[in-house]
């Protein structure tokens, strides 16, 4: 694996996990209270108050919206959001993404893209369906990059993104690391590596010892 890969891995210092908690889901509406004006503007395609935000955050805790969060220090600085089926005109479960300003450009937006699209496989959906601002650029980039086909209409860019069609990759999991997963799965990588080795090599039963030590001191 080449350095710059590894260093794009763990530039997220935080944790990625689902608010599921009653208590933790007004960290929800803390995080969209904190984007900038117009972070506020792409998110909620010019939406501006915070009587709406805090409306919004308190209806996705009742109505089944699963959020992914990205934690730093017990705060919500990123979120994905993905909304049940029955929430949407055309029955497509509908995605929805904000990230602060102090953690952009650290790999977030991605790491929470691949954790949302693993959670959708999950319950069974094959498209989801994204709404973002015609001049919210990183989101477009960022929905393209999954396979996003974006259409633009009245201000925004909407699209869907087929998960039939999206096969996950060997390394899948490395892409949502923060500093402890990336060290895992590395060790993980190399470990397969150094049991392949002693294998051609014949050592045979003793490869899984040895292959585990040498994972460790890689």
């Amino acid at each position: 694996m080449r350095h710059e890969d590894i260093t794009r891995l763990t530039l997220a210092k935080g944790s990625v996990r689902t608010l599921r908690q009653p208590e933790e889901l007004p960290l929800l509406r803390d995080h969209l209270l904190r984007l900038d004006p117009e972070s506020r503007h792409d998110r909620f395609h010019g939406f501006m108050e915070d009587g709406f935000i805090e409306r919004y955050a308190a209806k996705c805790a009742n109505d089944g919206t699963i959020i992914i969060a990205y934690i730093e220090d017990g705060v919500v600085r990123g979120a994905a959001e993905l909304h049940p089926p029955d929430q949407s005109p055309d029955s497509l479960p509908e995605i929805a993404f904000s990230v602060e300003a102090s953690v952009r450009r650290q790999g977030v937006g991605s790491i929470l893209f691949k954790r949302l699209i693993a959670e959708a496989r999950s319950k069974g959906y094959h498209s989801l369906r994204i709404t973002t601002g015609a001049q919210n650029h990183a989101m477009r980039a960022l929905a393209a990059k999954f396979g996003a086909h974006l259409t633009f209409r009245q201000g925004e860019s909407t699209g869907s993104i087929d998960l039939k069609q999206q096969l996950p990759s060997p390394f899948a999991g490395l892409a949502i690391a923060t500093p402890t997963d990336a060290a895992r799965a590395m060790i993980n990588l190399n470990r397969a590596y150094w049991r392949l080795y002693f294998k051609l090599y014949g050592l045979g039963r003793t490869a899984p010892r040895h292959a585990d030590g040498a994972a460790k001191r890689a």
